[in-house]
């Protein structure tokens, strides 16, 4: 179940609630028991990752960005560019 974020317009107590999707919103403030509470936007706490998901199955070469795998490039004879062509010195 997601937790779902409200503040009150009338008070501005901010307060977190554990409800099923298909519950209706909170509406009544805990605190001042005015019926000015309103759901907040608020971004997911989770990352989806592992086999079957876009970051591991859908992108490919240096595209890929799994926890875990290092985004340096790996060195290759004490020169940073790869084939001799670099643009960044």
């Amino acid at each position: 179940m997601p937790i779902y974020e409200y503040q009150c317009e009338a008070c501005g107590h901010e307060h977190e609630a554990l409800q099923k999707i298909s519950d209706a919103p909170l509406m009544v403030c805990p605190a001042c028991n005015e019926p000015e509470l309103k759901k907040k936007i608020s971004a997911a706490g989770f990352r989806l990752k592992g086999g079957g998901w876009y970051e591991t199955d859908f992108k490919s070469g240096t595209k890929k960005n799994v926890a875990g795998e290092s985004s340096a490039p790996a060195s290759s004879g004490g020169s940073c560019c790869s084939g001799g062509t670099c643009s960044s010195h």
